[in-house]
């Protein structure tokens, strides 16, 4: 018969009178449904890892610490609460006891059902019992709670016993178990222990209301001695004397748990939390939540954009530990004009998205990939769904670079301390929190804080408090929400659907310009973004002198050579000018360009260790007589070439720190165009995501799981038919070809087992239980149940199939 858990007014019911109590865990699993064993493997996918042979391995699973640890993390608060109350009964309690210990509110039910279903809690309602596991976790003091008084007064001599009954008022045992329980008894009596205390002296009162709501120990000096109650002299010898406090050792007292409980009026915990805190909400206009988030969206695009083209000229060098360096960061920083808390934030996003990385050369430098001129092609909003995509799964956390480590060493910018695996849990708890508030509202991120602590206490204690806010100002840096109401895109990132996401983003952007206004000061203004190949290009020809709304270009004997080495010519760029310049091009920088292309490639170097060639001698003698140039030990070898000592780079650098506009050539003569944007590393794929949690199982796993479990399960108590007392009969099974085949055409059908005799390739003749899985080309496909695994069987090594009769038939 198929069990259930079912809530009505009163509360959950479970196994129907009558039935047998389960002995076990796995006699419990036994008797529930196939539904119910997928709920268990549904919300504890770790028991899936891999697939049990039967119910009996996986109750052992299900009990072992680190599964029960996990499921406990991913409990709430007030079912937390529950699980504190069930500890502190003893195993084969009632419902109604539980609900004694923690009030009768609605939500009890629902957070027994959640326990019974994740196998915390087993047996009918009339019986529970708590996984001993679970007792372990909770400690000495659950709740607050000290030991019962059987653990507490356990060492405890039958003599001493006997005094404390005396000293209570109460008859005497014949023994120790009945004094205890005598103790016990009045401990539980609230109207014996109000007139108990209503004798004792003030203090003493004090002393168990510092003790009641925990912790339940604290200090006493000779606390082990015996004492009477004729002969206490201090209010804690008073309760020594009649056991309202136990020694738990020589200068340490507790409060039994039995006294606690009746000292907190029947209630394991003084302030219950049944349902989450409420969050104040703050009403914003939607359309500027919208706006203020497209805007920041955009925004993030360019900064990462600036980095990476940054970078493609030669990256900074990657830490020998891995990661960044400090000064780095603080370059990018700089570079970017923004904080380095922001910078780190930009560079973790582009490592987790595959958009920089090491370049593997001796000297490793970080380098963009091959990836990000692929992202940089594509439209701005779809490059900005790839990088909140990757933020809100991402388990590296940008808000720990600067801070220092468990060792106290320094975490650094894309290095391996920065991964915690909740990060992603809190974003998305967070955030959703925010999308279940009506649209365009926002939230206090105390208010935030206290729910997510609410949901997941155990998951996310010690990340909390660093996460929450920072999560909150990088969804904000991101676009993902806007004036702190999480906005329309967002939502959609929420759901996974990075499509739908990048499209209600497009009608908010900015749209792209192809054109700039050059002005006589040697700048260009971009009023708003630009078109890629446009932006390239100026990018190569001037520098970003400012950003914000519009940025600021600026042209310079440097960038124009820049342009020139890359094998621009002055005839590109004053077409480039013509074409996308609102305003007239100005002289200056007409004159700029013309005067820089003419002293362009005058000079050539090359390779001897360097060689310059200049068709012009006067430029040659020029050189030779700047002092300047004396570190370069120039020698003329003819009348238009001069040898260098130096390599061909530092020849280079050095004459253009001179003034000189030189290019370099290959052994042939032909000229070296350098291309600034060309440094790239290999491919590389996504860096590894860290998580402690196993992948969630989809629905055709948990099915076949199930079809698994139940079918080992049943070879387990099966035997095939004919056979005596469950064992397998004398001889193999003998059929025919034609039956064999339909016997295991109609098993595979029905999903059920059979016995099959077998010999293997040595010869050996065995018999096993089977359930088909294919027949396909003269081979049978099936699950072998002894070994819970997949094997191939050749029809022809088959000797024949048995029924299977089950001795305890599973439910349906």
């Amino acid at each position: 018969m198929t069990t259930s858990t079912r809530r009505t007014k009163g509360g959950p019911v479970g196994t129907p009178a009558g039935s047998a109590v389960p002995r076990t865990l796995a006699e419990d699993l036994r008797g529930r449904g196939d539904d119910e064993l997928a709920q268990l493997l549904r919300a504890r996918p770790d028991l899936t890892t891999p697939v049990p042979v039967d119910l009996t391995q996986l109750a052992t699973r299900a009990t072992t610490r680190a599964s029960v640890a996990r499921v406990l993390e991913r409990l709430d608060h007030f079912t937390l609460q529950v699980v504190d109350a069930a500890v502190v009964l003893p195993d084969g309690f009632g419902y109604p006891a539980l609900r004694d210990l923690v009030g009768d509110v609605p939500q009890l039910p629902g957070a027994v059902e959640v326990l019974r279903t994740r196998a915390l809690l087993w047996g009918p309602l009339e019986s529970l019992r708590v996984v001993r596991t679970v007792r372990d976790l909770a400690g000495a003091s659950p709740a607050g709670l000290g030991p019962a008084l059987p653990a507490a007064l356990g060492a405890t001599g039958p003599a001493r016993l006997q005094e404390l009954l005396a000293d209570l008022g109460l008859p005497p045992t014949p023994d120790a178990v009945s004094a205890i329980g005598a103790i016990g008894a009045l401990f539980a009596d609230r109207k014996a222990v109000a007139a108990l205390l209503g004798e004792a002296p003030p203090a003493a009162a004090e002393v168990l209301d510092k003790l009641v709501w925990g912790p339940p120990t604290g200090s006493v000096r000779g606390a082990d001695r015996p004492v009477r109650a004729a002969d206490a002299n201090s209010p804690v010898e008073w309760l020594l004397a009649r056991a309202l406090l136990v020694p738990a050792g020589p200068q340490a007292v507790v409060l039994p748990r039995e006294l606690a409980l009746t000292l907190r009026g029947g209630r394991v915990h003084r302030d219950l939390a049944p349902t989450p805190p409420e969050i104040t909400a703050t009403p914003r206009d939607p359309q500027a939540v919208d706006a203020a988030a497209a805007g920041a969206a955009f925004t993030a695009v360019r900064r990462v954009e600036e980095l990476l083209e940054l970078w493609s000229t030669g990256g900074p060098a990657v830490l020998r530990a891995g990661g960044l360096g400090v000064r780095d960061l603080k370059r990018a920083a700089a570079a970017l004009d923004v904080t380095e808390a922001e910078a780190a934030l930009w560079l973790e996003l582009c490592y987790a998205a595959g958009l920089v990385a090491g370049d593997g050369e001796a000297d490793e430098r970080w380098l963009p990939t091959p990836a990000y001129d692929v992202w940089r092609a594509r439209p701005v909003a779809e490059r900005w769904a790839t990088l909140a995509g990757v933020w809100l799964e991402t388990t590296r956390v940008p808000g720990l670079v600067g801070t220092r480590d468990d060792k106290d060493k320094p975490v650094n910018a894309l290095g391996p301390g920065v991964d915690r695996t909740a990060a992603p849990e809190v974003r998305h708890a967070l955030l959703g929190r925010l999308g279940e508030l009506a649209e365009g509202s926002a939230a206090p991120a105390a208010d935030l804080l206290a729910d997510l602590a609410w949901h997941r206490p155990v998951r996310t204690a010690r990340l909390r408090s660093e996460l929450v806010d920072r999560t909150l100002v990088e969804a904000e840096l991101l676009g993902v929400t806007g004036r702190g109401a999480l906005a329309k895109a967002g939502r959609a990132l929420l759901t996974g659907e990075l499509n739908a996401a990048a499209d209600l983003l497009e009608p908010l952007l900015p749209t792209p310009l192809d054109h700039v206004l050059l002005q006589a000061d040697l700048t260009a203004v971009a009023p708003g973004p630009l078109v890629v190949a446009l932006a390239q290009e100026l990018h190569l020809a001037a520098d970003i002198e400012s950003t914000g709304g519009a940025t600021v270009y600026r042209f310079g004997e440097a960038s124009i050579r820049r342009a020139l080495d890359s094998g621009r010519t002055a005839a590109d760029l004053h077409r480039l000018f013509a074409t996308h310049s609102r305003t007239p091009v100005p002289q200056p920088l007409t004159y700029l360009v013309d005067d820089v292309a003419r002293r362009h490639g005058r000079l050539r170097v090359g390779a001897a260790s360097a060689y310059l060639r200049c068709d012009d001698e006067a430029v040659l003698g020029e050189l030779l007589a700047d002092r300047r140039a004396h570190g370069l030990r120039l020698r003329r070898l003819a009348p238009t070439v001069l040898a260098a000592d130096g390599a061909p780079d530092q020849v280079l650098s050095a004459l253009r720190s001179l003034g000189y506009a030189p290019m370099a050539e290959s052994a042939t003569g032909d000229v070296v165009i350098t291309r600034p944007d060309a440094l790239r590393t290999p491919p590389r794929s996504l860096p590894p995501r860290v998580t402690g949690e196993p992948p969630a199982p989809s629905t055709s796993l948990i099915d076949a799981a199930v079809t698994a479990i139940r079918a080992g399960d049943r070879a387990a108590v099966s035997r095939p038919r004919g056979a005596e007392d469950g064992e397998a009969p004398a001889e193999l099974p003998r059929t025919s070809a034609a039956e064999t085949l339909l016997a295991l055409q109609a098993a595979f059908a029905e999903r059920r087992p059979v016995w099959i005799g077998y010999v293997t390739r040595e010869g050996r003749a065995t018999q096993r239980i089977i359930v088909p899985l294919g027949l396909e080309g003269g081979y049978v496909t099936a699950q072998e149940h002894t070994a819970g695994e997949l094997h191939t069987y050749p029809l022809h090594r088959i000797t024949g199939v048995a029924p299977v009769d089950v001795a305890d038939p599973a439910p349906s």
